[in-house]
């Protein structure tokens, strides 16, 4: 079912400036004096099969790895527990901005034009637009219950959040952030993901154990698949005809034909996966275990999407949750949910380059290929409270 309905959007309140706080690259891992990460090595240096670390121009020249090369962009994320966004420079490693006054942000989601960042306030109840560029806000809009994930589509002009305390997602006008629509799902939406032509989003619903395939020219559910145990997460294929999705229940990512209906595909991944990640080139799939906060995970599986097989696994933090890709493949960065970091992991090496300490709880992540605008350490935002008095906040996943 369909409703429809026109909201009002605020206005941006008033940016406060706060103290310059910058928060340091880690440069070996490192918290107060201790690892948080043993398995992730210093910038400039690479982990060998034997666990063992060596620098990068003398891995190079023994021809055991290749040379790691330098990605530019930014690098956002989600601290939920911190409230907060970071601004991380992909070329250095270092956070540059946090962006405080948002309430559990679960998710953070970059324009395709790197000009807009898009975050959910999972307390408020509230989609929150900010200017990359100046670090402002541009405007908020209300949500439905607990919002969990956020997106864009690929021509940047429609905006779609997943309620997970109503089942059901929001449509919005991204340039107005005017509510278009908002349209009801299967049990528990979560996770979604546009196909790269746009005309279909794709939702993984975690109590239902299904995802549901969206028609963007009618704002309907086409199909609702079922897929197994707690789907949190999905990835498009390059074609749309293919979904891959995480399964929390089994330990599992599956594969599934959309023009068939069903899953054609499983491989099994060392601990409960939350998110993953296509490659540009549709090449390699990369899934992030996190775990459980009793039993965190510490791998990032990366798979053969064709053969969904395991190409290789890589050390992470404790409890990777979110996890994104440069367009080149080269690059991509997970945010470890449980020791509050980032790992940077070059995927040509396939191995962890670099540790960043981020905020309380990092979730969401995204990737703008624009570098990080000069702006203080901090800012400071005021999204309002859209929030009833039941049904804020979210779970890890």
């Amino acid at each position: 079912m369909i409703r429809t309905t026109k909201r009002s959007w605020r206005r941006p309140a008033t940016l406060t400036v706060l103290a310059t706080v910058a928060l340091a690259l880690s440069a070996c891992g490192q918290g107060e004096g201790t690892d948080p990460n043993p398995g992730t090595t210093t910038p400039g240096r690479v982990a060998t099969d034997d666990g063992a670390t060596v620098a990068t121009e003398d891995a190079t020249a023994s021809g055991s790895t290749p040379e790691i090369a330098s990605v530019d962009g930014t690098v956002w994320v989600a601290n939920e527990d911190g409230d907060s966004l970071s601004a991380l420079d992909a070329a250095t490693g270092e956070v540059v901005t946090t962006v405080t006054g948002i309430e559990s942000p679960h998710n953070v989601q970059v324009s395709p034009d790197g000009s807009t960042v898009w975050a959910v306030s999972g307390h408020n109840n509230a989609l929150v637009a900010l200017d990359a560029e100046t670090y402002e806000l541009r405007g908020t809009a209300p949500t439905g219950t607990s919002p969990a994930h956020v997106i864009v589509t690929p021509d940047g002009e429609t905006v779609y959040v997943t309620n997970a305390g109503d089942d059901t997602m929001s449509i919005y006008e991204a340039d107005s952030l005017e509510l278009r629509a908002t349209i009801d799902l299967s049990a528990g939406p979560h996770g979604l993901r546009a196909s790269p032509d746009g005309s279909t989003v794709v939702v993984a619903n975690t109590t239902a154990g299904a995802i549901d395939v969206v028609d963007t020219a009618t704002n309907a559910v086409a199909a609702s698949i079922p897929v197994g145990d707690s789907p949190p997460q999905v990835a498009v294929s390059a074609d749309g005809r293919y979904v891959y999705v995480t399964l929390i229940g089994s330990s599992s990512v599956v594969k599934v034909d959309l023009a068939e209906q069903q899953v054609i595909g499983s491989v099994a991944v060392p601990a409960p996966p939350v998110q993953l990640y296509l490659t540009a080139d549709g090449a390699r799939l990369l899934s992030a275990d996190q775990g459980t906060d009793g039993t965190p995970g510490t791998t990032v599986t990366m798979i053969d999407p064709e053969s969904m097989t395991v190409e290789s696994t890589v050390q992470a933090g404790s409890g990777p949750h979110g996890v994104v890709i440069e367009p080149t493949g080269q690059r991509a960065w997970v945010t470890n949910l449980y020791d509050d970091t980032v790992s940077v992991i070059d995927l040509t090496a396939k191995a962890t380059m670099a540790t960043v300490t981020v905020g309380d709880k990092p979730n969401g992540i995204s990737y703008s290929p624009l570098p990080p605008a000069p702006g203080p350490g901090t800012v400071e935002i005021t999204v309002p409270e859209y929030a009833t008095a039941t049904g804020a906040g979210h779970d890890e996943h």
